[in-house]
């Protein structure tokens, strides 16, 4: 049913990212469908900030988020699945559905953080994914 799978993870966060991987995997795997990854480091805000920081800074985030995305992968999805790990920057849920569009993915793999009262179920990110992205999207708590 689907051939492409895009899985989004926070590398800041890739202990917590486990379970929603295995999903994916498991899900991959059942398909017979490449699983793509996308990390997305958020925007810096204000143009202020970001001219603040510049460009060698913007790029040695890029370049360390890409590193730690690539090893985990290596450890977290078997070789035979994986597709393309994409670190891009910006708004988190439209960068997420941007990629999905890209690699013409069918289904949106995001997990949901702790809740707060505000956004009891699901994180306000993968709300977003969830309300936006003309795919398929699955939720893994």
């Amino acid at each position: 049913m689907y051939q492409t799978i895009l899985l989004a993870v926070d590398v800041n966060d890739l202990p917590e990212s486990g379970h929603v991987a295995e999903a994916a995997v498991r899900m991959a795997r059942e398909e017979g469908a490449t699983l793509h990854v996308v990390n997305v480091i958020p925007g810096s805000g204000m143009a202020m900030v970001g001219s603040f920081l510049g460009p060698e800074q913007a790029n040695a985030i890029k370049t360390e988020a890409r590193d730690k995305l690539t090893a985990w992968a290596k450890e977290a999805i078997p070789e035979y699945l994986l597709g393309k790990l994409k670190v891009t920057q910006g708004t988190i849920y439209h960068e997420i559905i941007k990629a999905a569009q890209e690699l013409s993915a069918e289904v949106i793999v995001v997990g949901a953080h702790r809740p707060a009262l505000k956004d009891y179920l699901v994180g306000p990110n993968a709300a977003r994914v969830v309300r936006h992205a003309p795919q398929t999207v699955l939720v893994v708590r």
